[in-house]
């Protein structure tokens, strides 16, 4: 689960970036995002504070560049098991997108696979 659980949380730090610069945003969706901004940042701070802290900034700058070393130091922090954090996580995406979380789109289970990605319009190059 923890796979899925960091891809999780990149994508809500991607779709409240993005739902959060927007006026119309509610105020569910920025409280939402700020709490995810939060705990990342917790997180990413009990390791090596500077640099990895500075992950989350270069994500929020050029996601698609630095998607992967935030999703790669997420899961070396541990993310996949932070209950809060996935939770948090949850309720961007069910604020940014109602339909989509009613319909289970960010409910994913991997097992046991290499190169998992979550979200639409994905591209990947595999080489094992």
């Amino acid at each position: 689960m923890a796979v899925e659980a960091v891809e999780l949380v990149v994508s809500a730090l991607a779709a409240g970036a993005v739902a959060g610069v927007k006026d119309s945003a509610s105020a569910a969706v920025k409280d939402a995002y700020a709490s995810v901004q939060s705990g990342v940042r917790q997180l990413l701070s009990r390791n090596d504070a500077g640099e990895q802290v500075s992950l989350l900034e270069a994500y929020a700058a050029a996601p698609d560049e630095h998607r992967n070393g935030l999703a790669a130091a997420l899961s070396a922090a541990g993310a996949g098991e932070d209950a809060e954090l996935v939770a948090a996580a949850q309720a961007v995406l069910a604020a940014v997108d109602p339909p989509g979380t009613t319909a289970g789109k960010y409910n994913v289970r991997v097992r046991d696979s290499k190169g998992v990605q979550v979200g639409d319009g994905n591209t990947m190059t595999l080489k094992f």
